[in-house]
């Protein structure tokens, strides 16, 4: 391990030495602010699946979906000047996308999962994937797989060109140069798109799915949530990352539901400058994002989810420390990002051995420890 810990948190030390010894972690970080000041900065591992590079406090690695929670918060921005609110109709921003019994798609729809657009239509390539109007074209073009507001089903992979395409049309820039125009001057490490020299400081995930990735030929047999599901995962091929997530031009791209980029510490600094009054956004509109909007049985994950616009609320299932309050984005394998409103904490956790689902025994270990510590009691 390398970093360092203050006095009061050794606890956190001692957990994230666990997770190598005991649950098999292989390359992470852990990074947590209390009342604005760092008291926990630690790397451990290695960024390389033959442990040649050591891990260190500055290594960037995909985050999945816990960079839901940061591209939502560039739509909140706008929320934040009155240029949209949250029952703002998208096809006011996005005509095309009024089609296919999607015209009542609201923006509160879409930050809680429930714009009815889960997965894409139109079969697409990795090429494909590739092209920023081709994906969002293809998205305004597909009907709604449910009818708005109707269903909580999880944008897993779409939230990002959904998100980003309001964004894009609102602010005039892909979402990629709109983050990096608002965490840049502020020194935050959180990237749609990582930057040629910032390429060095990659670490390779390391993730092998059970099942190789189906033929999109072979869905012509399949409809309903089973079609919108291997949709979801799998159109275009790698949208999930599968097979491209170590590549330059995945790490490029600005998919903010799947491809982002962050250090541990630049997800902790991100949740603190959001918890920040008027820093990012207003305390206000803050307070409404986070409160949980809606709950449901969601056909795609296949469980009882819980959502806020844009972040996933401290559930029992999945607590976010012991506030009612938390909030963040937990991603794929165990990345995490959230906010302590009432006890001042942020927290950034990265790693690169994936494991399926969002909470893990290591990320939870983690949040255990931080509460645990005498600072916080």
């Amino acid at each position: 391990m390398n970093g360092w810990c203050a006095e009061g948190f050794e606890g956190v030390a001692r957990a994230f030495a666990d997770n190598f010894t005991e649950r098999g972690e292989h390359g992470a970080a852990v990074s947590v602010r209390w009342r604005g000041v760092e008291v926990v900065s630690l790397a451990g591992g290695y960024r390389d699946e033959h442990k040649a590079s050591p891990w260190t406090t500055d290594t960037l690695v995909n985050m999945y979906s816990a960079g839901k929670g940061v591209l939502s918060t560039l739509l909140l921005r706008f929320v934040d000047r009155g240029e949209i609110d949250w029952e703002t109709r998208l096809s006011s921003v996005w005509p095309e996308f009024a089609v296919g019994g999607k015209d009542t798609a609201t923006i509160d729809h879409a930050l809680s999962h429930r714009a009815g657009v889960p997965a894409i239509g139109p079969v697409l390539t990795n090429d494909d994937l590739r092209d920023w109007t081709t994906m969002t074209s293809a998205l305004a073009a597909t009907p709604a797989w449910s009818p708005p507001g109707a269903r909580v089903i999880y944008h897993t992979n779409t939230f990002g060109h959904l998100i980003g395409e309001l964004v894009r049309r609102l602010g005039g820039t892909r979402p990629g140069v709109h983050l990096q125009q608002l965490v840049t001057p502020l020194g935050i490490d959180v990237h749609f798109g990582v930057r040629p020299e910032d390429a060095h400081r990659c670490a390779e995930v390391l993730w092998r799915p059970a099942h190789p990735i189906p033929d999109i030929a072979s869905f012509d047999g399949f409809d309903g949530d089973t079609l919108m599901n291997l949709k979801a995962h799998f159109n275009p091929p790698g949208y999930s990352s599968i097979g491209l997530v170590n590549s330059p031009e995945w790490r490029s791209l600005d998919i903010g539901s799947t491809s982002g980029h962050a250090s541990a510490r630049g997800l902790c600094d991100f949740y603190d400058a959001l918890c920040t009054p008027d820093m990012l956004v207003s305390t206000p509109t803050l307070e409404a994002a986070t409160r949980t909007l809606v709950h449901g049985d969601c056909p795609l994950l296949g469980e009882h989810v819980t959502f806020a616009r844009g972040f996933q609320p401290t559930t029992p299932r999945r607590p976010l420390g012991p506030s009612r309050h938390s909030f963040g984005h937990f991603g794929t394998g165990g990345a995490l990002g959230f906010a302590d409103p009432d006890r001042h904490v942020s927290f950034g956790y990265v790693m690169n051995h994936v494991i399926p689902r969002w909470q893990s025994s290591r990320n939870r270990a983690l949040i255990d420890a931080l509460y645990a510590s005498p600072p916080l009691q």
